[in-house]
């Protein structure tokens, strides 16, 4: 055995790099020279004498550096002090330019992207080189429930929801940009939706039949026409094809009448397909998924003929058509069809049935939504909207029923901050996509878009509105960290609503973001330098006197002063 412990790069060198070969005696003797020199240097003289030598060091370069500097600064100054006007006014006006570009480029940046375009560089790509470490995922650990559970509710959820009030493409969505000549879908909206249409409307047996196979091709294309040629082909192959009908109902019918017409051809046909399906959906695996895709048909069938029902103002009628799909088909509560239902009987009035369905469904175990959240505050705010003031209750308090109010205010506001805007008609609204994003704008844009007339119709209910609605934001000083009754706010919002709604719309940011410095420090080195530019410009002699006054005042500061012992104790300055 050694008489000392044996680094690992010495362990190589004697088998060469394996532990099995013969030893190198040339590499083993360089190693443990370097081992013994290694042994010294970290023996407490060493040390000791490295630590004399660095101060030795530091203490020249005391004494000289600034002599050495004072005399660079002189050179300088000479050197400038024969500098023209011509020059300063060309280098002011150079420097405001360029900064001026900067400038602008950062504020298009973060405007279109959220960031500031030299503190994103500087951390993807600067940090690494002067020695930053990225955050490496923690190592998997065994967590309690309590903490899993935390985790999870910290974890920002982006998940795109279809909008149950989506409008019809060619009977609306269209005619808004025949009109407008603006597209109101975004493509990756309408590739959701398609994404939707394929897993709604196709199932692995479609390829048994041909007019199911050209509806499966019909879903896959992006060209509108080529879509309606697709069904129109379809129901060559077979009149009974529901799925053809409704492409046509949602792309080719120009009116609500139109698609309304083609939704109750769907329906006869979707309905025959259906009991065909119930009949045999035992026999096999294939069955059952053709019977779950029927089912999903009929389904959407019958509630956009309730929903065109709505739009034509047989709201009674389509109320009742709501609630036997409902009753109906209780297991499809994730296509939220109690929202269709509680905008229904919101136009309608009927406040009692509308209480009624936001307590089956305004439940902790079931997700929100705007609707829910904003429903339920619109019907407390009710009771006391009529006779609210300000200043009343300044004096004297709130009542019972005015803090239950705003409590349901901020309790909405906080899952959607971004709805108040649409409702106090502070932002502009657009058309709502077919998908949304809760608690984001999308969802705020869908929101206000049914159901600010629900809110107008209210005498005082936007007036409450608009004096509780900022109280939220103090209770939830940090909404990305922590919130009061929901979720911390996600911090992927904005991202996703940029995707889902048009270009030509401002989306909402919350929590709003400051200004990046650099904006700050561009504008301000623009704005000095085009100031000195100008001064330059029409009083050069006057900015000549001034810069050489300045570049005269800055050497003379610099300077050494050593406290030499002499007869009577003065103070010489180098």
């Amino acid at each position: 055995p050694r008489p000392f412990p044996v680094s690992p790069a010495l362990a190589m060198a004697d088998g060469c790099g394996t532990g099995r070969e013969a030893p190198c005696p040339g590499a083993a003797a360089a190693l443990r020279r370097w081992e013994q020199l290694r042994r010294r240097a970290a023996a407490p003289w060493a040390r000791g004498l490295l630590a004399v030598a660095a101060g030795l060091g530091l203490f020249y370069a005391a004494l000289r550096v600034p002599l050495r500097l004072r005399d660079g600064l002189a050179a300088v100054t000479v050197f400038l002090s024969t500098l023209t006007p011509k020059f300063y006014f060309a280098l002011t006006v150079t420097s405001s330019f360029i900064s001026g570009l900067i400038f602008v480029f950062e504020w298009w940046h973060f405007r279109k992207y959220g960031t500031s375009f030299i503190e994103q560089v500087s951390v993807s790509h600067l940090r690494p080189l002067i020695g930053g470490v990225e955050n490496s995922p923690p190592a998997p650990a065994a967590f309690s429930a309590g903490e899993n559970e935390a985790n999870r509710q910290n974890m920002p959820e982006c998940k795109m929801w279809r909008n149950p009030l989506n409008l019809f493409r060619g009977a609306e969505y269209s005619r808004y940009m025949w009109v407008t000549g603006k597209e109101p879908l975004t493509y990756y909206d309408m590739n959701l939706s398609a994404q939707d249409h394929q897993n709604f409307f196709t199932c692995d047996t479609d390829a048994l039949r041909p007019s199911d196979t050209v509806m499966q091709k019909a879903w896959r294309e992006r060209n509108p026409q080529a879509r309606i040629k697709a069904a129109y082909q379809a129901l060559e192959l077979n009149n009974d094809c529901a799925t053809a009908y409704v492409l046509l109902a949602e792309e080719e019918a120009t009116t609500i009448v139109d698609a309304e017409r083609y939704f109750k051809q769907a329906l006869k046909a979707g309905e025959l397909i259906y009991r065909r399906s119930q009949n045999c959906h035992s026999q096999s695996p294939q069955h059952e998924a053709q019977l779950r895709r029927d089912t999903n048909v009929l389904v959407y069938v019958k509630r956009r003929l309730a929903m065109c029902a709505r739009k034509l103002g047989r709201i009674r009628e389509s109320v009742k058509m709501m609630r036997d799909l409902m009753k109906e088909f209780p297991l499809l509560s994730m296509l939220n069809i109690h929202e269709n239902l509680l905008e229904a009987l919101l136009e309608l009035q009927a406040y009692a049935d509308v209480q009624a369905v936001l307590a089956k469904y305004d439940d902790i175990s079931l997700p929100k939504s705007a609707a829910i959240c904003y429903t339920a505050a619109l019907l407390k705010a009710r009771a006391v909207s009529e006779r609210f003031s300000p200043e009343t209750a300044f004096k004297r308090g709130l009542s019972t029923a005015e803090i239950n109010a705003v409590e349901a205010i901020h309790r909405a506001v906080e899952f959607n901050p971004h709805v108040p805007k649409y409702l106090l008609e502070m932002k502009s609204l657009v058309l709502p996509p077919e998908h949304i994003l809760k608690r984001g704008d999308s969802e705020a844009v869908a929101y206000a878009f049914f159901h600010l007339q629900h809110w107008k119709r209210i005498e005082g209910a936007l007036h409450l509105l608009h004096c509780t609605w900022e109280g939220t934001f103090r209770m939830i000083p940090y909404p990305l960290e922590k919130g009061h009754l929901f979720y911390p706010y996600p911090s992927c919002t904005e991202t996703a609503d940029r995707e889902l709604l048009p270009t030509f719309h401002e989306v909402s940011v919350y929590p709003q973001k400051e200004l990046p410095f650099f904006i700050h420090f561009t504008a301000g080195l623009c704005s000095c330098s085009a100031m000195l530019a100008l001064l330059t410009h029409q009083f050069p002699e006057l900015m000549v006197v001034f810069a050489k006054a300045v570049k005269y005042i800055a050497p003379k500061n610099v300077g050494l002063t050593l406290f030499i012992p002499v007869h009577d104790a003065q103070i010489v300055q180098v």
